[in-house]
């Protein structure tokens, strides 16, 4: 049994046995038997510099999941089956009958396959290796708003693949960054490892991961000299998102900065204008709401398209 104490003690070397139980549904697991093989079937597949030298490429994910994509594509060829076979069926139903069957099985695959048709357009908006790569250009710019002083420790809440906490870590060479994150069964592509797998990758060594909950974090108040998160709290269903924010800022020390991205429309939010103003009632040196679907992080129609319109970075100073 191999003792990885940290990040750079993670194995380079693993054989098929451990890809496969540690990346069983990963699209790049190794399925032969027998072998060893660097990296392979791991989220960090290896590829040669241009100094002929193996290292291994971060896999930060995708935020449309090809699952998704082959379940849409699957439900309509399943429904315009299920639509041909309904108008020349031999069931006792009328010809009428039998055409509004098939009618609405093949309004179900139209449905589906343009679901399907939207996933992919978002993956490739979305992909680290596609050529629009929004959501590299997201993560960059939440976390150019985070500044640690020298020895300063920040938190990234809902890490996920550790995008944000990597960026932020590699910002701010003189601090580092923990990134929490629940890793529910819901992202179950998402965990500690693909993130300290992600940081080796990219040559990061002050950022740590470890499991959190974002409704209640576990650390004393002002623990961090910054905090971020980015897309996260929506996906808290029946949580106050308000008080997110707030249990969040709890943590931050006097001084500190904070950038959080997220969906702040007020259906989800609430009234943010007044939740401003209260920050500003108890303390806090600057907080703004910066709307991000307006050219500075997406262009309008992006944000449209992706229905990201109420994207907005709230920052500031406590």
């Amino acid at each position: 049994m191999r003792n990885n104490k940290g990040i750079k003690d993670l194995p380079i070397w693993k054989t098929d046995r451990e890809i496969r139980l540690e990346d069983r549904f990963h699209p790049h697991r190794n399925l032969g038997r027998g072998s060893l093989l660097w990296g392979a079937g791991s989220p960090c597949p290896p590829q040669m510099n241009p100094e002929g030298e193996m290292t291994m490429k971060p896999d930060y994910r995708n935020w449309m999941p090809r699952g998704m994509i082959v379940g849409l594509g699957t439900a309509a060829g399943v429904l315009a089956a299920g639509s041909a076979v309904a108008v020349r069926s031999r069931l006792p139903m009328g010809r009428t009958a039998k055409h509004l069957v098939g009618a609405a099985l093949g309004l179900g695959a139209v449905g589906c396959l343009a679901g399907a048709a939207w996933s992919l357009y978002a993956r490739e908006m979305f992909s680290y290796e596609g050529g629009r790569q929004l959501s590299r250009q997201i993560i960059e710019g939440v976390a150019s708003y985070i500044e640690l002083p020298e020895g300063g420790v920040g938190l990234d809440v809902g890490c996920g693949s550790g995008a944000l906490t990597i960026a932020c870590a590699k910002r701010n060479p003189q601090g580092r960054m923990v990134g929490i994150d629940r890793w529910g069964v819901e992202y179950a592509s998402y965990s500690r490892k693909l993130c300290e797998r992600n940081a080796q990758a990219e040559g990061v060594d002050n950022a740590v991961f470890q499991k959190g909950d974002a409704r209640h974090l576990d650390f004393p108040d002002e623990t961090f000299d910054a905090v971020t998160s980015n897309y996260v709290y929506h996906n808290i269903t029946g949580a106050d998102k308000q008080a997110l924010l707030r249990e969040t800022l709890r943590v931050l020390k006097k001084g500190g900065a904070f950038a959080i991205h997220d969906l702040m429309d007020p259906s989800r939010y609430g009234d943010m204008d007044e939740f401003l103003r209260k920050l500003r009632e108890d303390g806090f040196q600057e907080a703004q709401l910066l709307p991000t679907a307006d050219g500075s992080f997406m262009t309008p129609w992006e944000g449209k398209t992706l229905f990201l319109s109420g994207s907005a970075l709230l920052v500031g100073r406590k």
